[in-house]
Parts: C-alpha cells; sequence; structure tokens
C-alpha cells in the first residue's frame, strides 16, 4: 500500500514550486517631484493656445507637485524573495527620471521631453520609455507609469 501523506507531501511540493513561477506579483514605487511647464503648441498664437489650454498655457509658466507610482510586475526569485529590489528600483527611477525632472521646467530643462507638449499623458509615456529598458535589466516587467498632476488629475500609462 502506497502512504497518501508522502504523496499529498510530494504533490504539495511541486505544486507549490509551480505556482511561484506562474503567480505574477506586483510591486509599486511612489516617488515625488515638483516641476514647471507651459502647454502650448508651437504653431498656435496666444489666443489659440489659451482657448484650447486655457490657463495651463500661461506664458510665465506654472507649476504641480507630481506623485508618481511606478508598477513592476514579474515572478518571486527564490533567492532574494523580491520581483525586484526595492532599492535597485528607487535608483532607477531617481537617476533616469526624478533627478531630470525634480525642480525644473519640463518645457526648457528636460532631455527626453525635447520637442513634446508637457501633458500628463505625455509625461506618463516619456517616464515610461526612461524605465522600460532599465527596469528589465534588473529582472522586472514595467506594468505601469501613474502620473498623479493634481489631486483632481492623473494619468495612467500601461504602454504599448
Amino acid at each position: 500500500m502506497v502512504d497518501n501523506r508522502f504523496a499529498k507531501r510530494l504533490f504539495n511540493f511541486y505544486k507549490n514550486r509551480w505556482l511561484k513561477k506562474i503567480i505574477m506579483i506586483h510591486i509599486t514605487r511612489r516617488e515625488t517631484f515638483n516641476a514647471a511647464h507651459r502647454l502650448y503648441c508651437h504653431e498656435w498664437d496666444d489666443e489659440k493656445n489659451l482657448q484650447v489650454f486655457g490657463k495651463c498655457s500661461n506664458p510665465q509658466w506654472h507649476g504641480h507637485n507630481y506623485t508618481l507610482f511606478v508598477t513592476v510586475r514579474g515572478y518571486i526569485d527564490d533567492t532574494t524573495g523580491f520581483v525586484l529590489n526595492m532599492k535597485d528600483l528607487s535608483d532607477i527611477i531617481k537617476t533616469r527620471v526624478i533627478e531630470k525632472l525634480d525642480h525644473k521646467n519640463i518645457n526648457l530643462e528636460v532631455d527626453f521631453m525635447k520637442g513634446k507638449i508637457p501633458s500628463a499623458e505625455n509625461v506618463a509615456k516619456a517616464i515610461w520609455e526612461q524605465l522600460k529598458q532599465p527596469i528589465r535589466e534588473h529582472g522586472g516587467e514595467l506594468y505601469r507609469v501613474k502620473l498623479i498632476e493634481t489631486e483632481n488629475n492623473y494619468v495612467e500609462y500601461f504602454g504599448e
């Protein structure tokens, strides 16, 4: 007669190892930055820009206290217990995004925003492009960039 307890333990052992490989975990890092910008289209005059963008087209700029959430997905590493080390994720976000945006004029000083209207949508998409590859190199997959511009307005970008 076969010992059912052994068979059950063996089944659970392999089931748990298998589940670790198929259950995707999401981790999120929150960062903040302050930046100024102006929404305007170069091809339009100030009147048309004001009509389309409202007070966000102020020629003297305006600013926001942004909150950024970066979500990464992946599988838990058996050795570390991490999807991605949060310290590494923080370092990637700070060097690739925060240091370039914080206390800057997005229109004039941010290399990855050159030639783009700095709407929250475009900023979120550009942040994605800054983070996608470095996060992949650290073993994660960028899942979402959420950018809160005001307490009432935010965007979420999930890639192409």
